[in-house]
């Protein structure tokens, strides 16, 4: 006897517990210990009572069967740790004495596991139950069928105990029996004792679902055109691949719906602290970039989510000096940063307040209305003309001389630009520059209404 936990020298232990047949990459899981099992039926499920029935039919010893199931019954299993290969626990004598028991159980061998998933996504009401977590009592019958035994026969469990028995004792028998009870709380304990892990299986049995959904084998999606792996391909760790997901969007299970849209970017961390930054580092630059970046994602999330999301033009890519005013318009900077992002735009000074006022009225196209001077072609440019005899009463039109794309009233100190967007955008002459003055419109006459006042 022992009176307090003990592990082997040798024989599959080392000083802190078993060696050498679990899978290291998969996790452990630990189940608190069960309180007594009296008067009742000793396992609830289909799986646990399969468990049992396997067990009781492969056992070479029924006086053990009985001492072990009456110990299991009266809750002295300790808590149960579950990973690949192995079970344990600490199991308790009534004269209170602890020992350690362990259970191996041969794992299932690369071939076994890839006929395991070929059954059980050749079959849809196996897939939805596994990917709701779930363990269809079929998919014994039918993965033995394919040669693969998920219960353990004769000989399969092997134990391995501190009291020293030669075979299967009271303890390891326990624990076999306190494994049905498990089942019942989640049956892919079993799965995991064969050597997979949960979420490793069902990232596997996705992959395997939407490779066959594209028409390829499971191997194609782990091996390039050469053979050899392709270290991109989808894979436990990697995910799957859009483009498969969405072939596969009628068997796999839908995705849960977008979270609401925050009222607010997220706040901007402080990078103001006692350390001193590397050379070439501005945290303030830092700060301001961060602050634009949150700005921006809430924007293009806010986007996305509207209604007429597909309906809208994809955003074009800004060059460096149109972003410089962006952020110029955007952000408006402490002096310092405004100065290098005024080196940035390539503009002077003039130039760049009328570059930041286009921006905050018309993003990169009235960026563009600022900065080029275009010829409408005849058709074009009977289009504009027709909108401007149309926009004004008689008599009420201003006096407009074109130039290129522009129509200027220079005794009002007023100008139309003709956008390629067709749109009209009011500029107002400023110390001789022309500077953009207000929101554009499709109607020339209120575009110019809306003229603002200099700044």
């Amino acid at each position: 006897m022992n009176d307090g936990y003990e592990a082997y020298d040798g024989d599959g232990y080392d000083a802190d517990g078993p060696v050498g047949t679990g899978g290291a990459s998969e996790p452990e899981r630990t189940f608190a210990a069960l309180p007594p099992a009296r008067g009742r039926g000793f396992s609830s499920s289909w799986w646990g009572r399969a468990w049992l029935k396997a067990l009781e039919e492969t056992a070479l010893d029924g006086a053990q069967l009985k001492k072990g199931r009456g110990v299991a019954r009266e809750g002295r299993v300790g808590a149960v740790s579950v990973r690949p290969g192995r079970i344990t626990a600490v199991v308790r004598d009534r004269d209170s004495s602890t020992y350690r028991g362990d259970v191996l159980l041969q794992e299932l061998g690369e071939e076994d596991w890839e006929r395991f998933l070929d059954v059980a996504a050749s079959r849809s009401g196996h897939v939805a139950a596994l990917l709701d977590r779930e363990m269809p009592p079929h998919l014994v019958e039918d993965t033995a069928a394919a040669g693969v035994e998920l219960l353990p026969g004769i000989g399969d469990l092997e134990p391995r105990c501190t009291c020293e028995a030669w075979d299967h004792c009271p303890h390891t028998t326990a624990l076999c029996y306190q494994v049905a009870r498990l089942l019942d709380q989640d049956p892919f304990v079993l799965l995991l004792m064969r050597g997979r892990g949960e979420r490793r299986l069902l990232d596997e049995l996705q992959l395997r679902i939407a490779t066959r959904a594209v028409g390829r084998g499971p191997s194609e999606a782990h091996t390039g055109a050469d053979g050899a792996d392709a270290a991109s391909a989808p894979g436990p760790g990697r995910g799957v691949r859009a483009d498969e997901a969405f072939a596969a969007r009628d068997i796999l299970p839908p995705l849960p719906p977008p979270p609401p849209l925050p009222e607010e970017p997220g706040p901007v961390p402080s990078l103001d602290t006692e350390t001193e930054p590397e050379p070439g580092v501005d945290p303030a630059v830092l700060e301001l970039l961060a602050a634009d970046g949150a700005a921006r994602a809430h924007r293009m999330l806010a986007d996305a989510l509207s209604p007429d999301h597909a309906r809208q033009a994809l955003p074009t890519g800004l060059t460096p000096q149109q972003d410089a005013v962006r952020l110029l318009a955007d952000t408006r900077p402490e002096p310092w940063t405004a100065t290098r992002l005024a080196t940035a735009s390539g503009r002077h000074r003039t130039g760049l307040d009328a570059a930041v006022r286009a921006w905050r009225y018309g993003g990169a196209t009235g960026l563009a209305v600022l900065d080029e001077e275009w010829t409408p072609d005849p058709e074009t440019l009977a289009r504009a003309r027709a909108r401007l005899s149309g926009a004004w009463e008689e008599g009420e039109r201003p006096l407009l001389r074109r130039t290129e794309n522009r129509w200027t009233a220079p005794e009002d100190g007023v100008q139309l630009r003709y956008g390629r967007d067709g749109r009209w955008w009011p500029y107002r002459e400023e110390g001789g520059h022309w500077i953009p003055a207000g929101p554009p419109d499709d109607d020339p006459a209120a575009a110019l209404g809306g003229v603002s006042a200099p700044e």
